[in-house]
């Protein structure tokens, strides 16, 4: 009988043994499982992190570009703006001139060359000499 209880306790502590075992083989698994997936975890977050960095850098790089555009566009209204007041400046000028003309032209009592009206010239164009076409008779040999 007592042999019996050995052979049960051997046999118990055998198989609570092998379950230990076993208990310890998943265990390890299941480390290096949690290993795995915390790199994985990681390198997902420095990749985010990098992505984050290269959305603030487009997006700092497209204010930058929309600024430039934005300072480029006022710059061609401010010269725009500078060229009319030149053109307006010398529209007055003109038209200075012009009275000025006018007022030698009468002290002077000569014919007015000028008016506010330009005249165009008409073009020439040279008309085309004509080509007749002259019939050759019947028999007759061209030399040309």
């Amino acid at each position: 009988m007592w042999s019996a209880i050995r052979r049960f306790r051997r046999r118990g502590l055998a198989t609570m043994k092998k379950e230990l075992e076993d208990t310890q083989v998943a265990l390890e698994a299941s480390h290096k499982v949690i290993a795995g997936l915390t790199k994985i975890g990681l390198s997902m977050s420095k990749k985010i992190e990098k992505m984050k960095v290269k959305k603030q850098q487009a997006k700092a790089s497209h204010v930058e570009c929309h600024q430039k555009f934005q300072a480029g566009i006022h710059e061609a209204e401010d010269s725009m703006q500078a060229q009319h007041l030149i053109i307006e400046a010398l529209v007055e000028e003109k038209d200075s001139l012009l009275q000025t003309i006018q007022g030698l032209q009468e002290a002077n009592n000569a014919p007015a060359p000028f008016n506010d009206e330009w005249e165009e010239e008409p073009e020439e164009h040279p008309k085309e000499e004509e080509i007749e076409d002259i019939p050759l008779g019947e028999g007759e040999i061209d030399d040309e």
